[in-house]
């Protein structure tokens, strides 16, 4: 073993990158970055029928959105499983020559029929004292020793494993390629690993690749099984079922700085009764013992929460900065043409204010670019379904055109008169107008944006508004 930890995250480019797989990651770099250790990316490539090089970018891209870079003196790699293929052969090879593997020619329904009869579950041994050598269609199974495994977990604790339950597992299949429990074990031994920290569904798999560390002559690293990510209703997490890919949550709009933050945790917590720390603080105080080994809930709600708290934590700079993919392209709904980057520019600290993802902002501000908003139906209906709403309307055309300051604080004084005269409360006056100006019930704080956007564009809409409504 190296003398510093070595820590590894060792995924396949199959698909997205999982939010499980990222949390994992995350551990395992904090434990590197405080501890001066190793962090090794190793690609595990051989399924060559679902790989695709496309993918292994896509993990690379993920990490470094969360803060695992290649650039940093803690990362090493990308290796890539593929790469180690004979290593993985010479192992089996060498296990064989020890006589603590052995080849047996059973086909898999041969195996299936022996179970039958003997009403026992898995492969029985058959082929253990055959003395068969290798040959085409032959696997290569590891000869398990009576007892007992006995696991150290750093989150789970001792974990004991009777290896009567365990069948005679195998190592190389039929065609000689080597299977993923051996080629797990010696990548990790080849690249000194020193502490396997993954997921909890890896933890069966323990108790036979412990076994090939010590066949191998070596000690087996530190192990910690961390719970696994569960939905709403207590079920692990699905591709298919749930929202999981990391991609998508960035493409959305969540900060990285605020997933990292909510990913932590899941399964563990900062000390105290403040969950929303820097990353300082957690590489600092992060520790595998704290670990609690019950399945953590994957709380989207949590997580948008999360994510409002750090857009309301930027400065105004650091939030006009990360508007600015979310400004362009054909998610929005202006031309370059009419976008004005000064008005948003003062818009920004008010919508700042009511964002949840970043992805929210288009619909926020588009009122202030388009010539017309755009009218949500369903707010308009139900907004003008009474006629105080349709006269508050005219009395704001009315006041506004008195020649007032044009100002949010004389704007706001205006309308609460008006909306007092009808008995109405701030809240129920301001609503026709803002619907008449932004199209929607919801939106930045209304009076700085009628001041922003200035009295003839205000007029306009308020007009035209009234001219709808009495076309309707």
């Amino acid at each position: 073993m190296s003398s510093s930890p070595r820590f590894r995250f060792a995924p396949s480019p199959t698909g997205f990158f999982h939010v499980g797989g990222a949390r994992t990651a995350l551990y395992n770099w904090a434990l590197a970055k405080r501890l001066g250790g190793t962090f090794v990316l190793r690609i595990e490539d051989t399924d060559e029928a679902r790989n695709q090089p496309e993918w292994t970018q896509g993990i690379i891209d993920a990490l470094s959105w969360i803060g695992i870079r290649q650039d940093d003196p803690t990362f090493e790699g990308p290796y890539f499983q593929s790469e180690y293929a004979q290593a993985h052969i010479d192992a089996a090879n060498r296990l064989f020559e020890q006589g603590q593997a052995y080849y047996c020619d059973l086909t898999g329904e041969q195996v299936q029929e022996r179970a039958k009869i003997n009403g026992k579950q898995g492969y029985d041994g058959y082929s253990r004292d055959r003395g068969l050598e290798a040959a085409p269609g032959r696997v290569l199974r590891f000869r398990v020793p009576e007892g007992q495994t006995i696991v150290h977990d750093l989150v789970r604790g001792r974990v004991e494993f009777a290896n009567e339950v365990i069948e005679d597992f195998v190592l190389l299949r039929g065609n000689g390629s080597p299977m993923f429990l051996l080629a797990n074990v010696v990548d990790d031994i080849t690249m000194r690993i020193s502490h396997v920290v993954r997921a909890e569904e890896h933890l069966p798999n323990t108790p036979k690749q412990q076994m090939i560390w010590d066949a191998l002559g070596q000690q087996p690293p530190v192990w910690a099984h961390v719970p696994v990510l569960v939905n709403e209703q207590r079920k692990k997490l699905s591709k298919r079922r749930d929202k999981v890919a990391l991609e998508q949550f960035r493409d959305e709009g969540f900060l990285s700085e605020a997933m990292i933050n909510y990913l932590m945790t899941l399964g563990w917590a900062p000390a105290g009764d403040v969950e929303i720390v820097p990353w300082s603080t957690i590489e600092r105080d992060f520790r595998l013992e704290d670990v609690n080994h019950s399945p953590a809930f994957f709380d989207l709600k949590k997580l948008a929460s999360f994510n409002g708290e750090y857009i309301r934590a930027m400065s105004v700079d650091e939030f006009i900065q990360a508007s600015q993919p979310f400004l362009t392209g054909d998610n929005v709904p202006w031309t370059p043409a009419q976008f004005d980057q000064q008005k948003f520019r003062a818009m920004a600290p008010l919508a700042q204010t009511r964002l949840v993802v970043m992805s929210e902002l288009p619909e926020l501000v588009d009122f202030l670019f388009l010539d017309e908003p755009i009218i949500d139906e369903q707010s308009w209906s139900k907004t003008f379904s009474s006629a105080d709403a349709v006269e508050m309307l005219n009395d704001a055309i009315a006041a506004f055109d008195t020649g007032l300051t044009w100002d949010h604080d004389s704007l706001k004084l205006c309308v609460e008169v008006a909306g007092s005269a009808r008995g109405l409360k701030l809240g129920k006056a301001q609503a026709p107008i803002r619907v008449a100006i932004t199209g929607r019930t919801i939106g930045p704080p209304l009076f700085e944006a009628l001041e922003l956007m200035g009295h003839d564009q205000v007029m306009r809409r308020l007009r035209a508004a009234v001219e709808r409504l009495a076309g309707a």
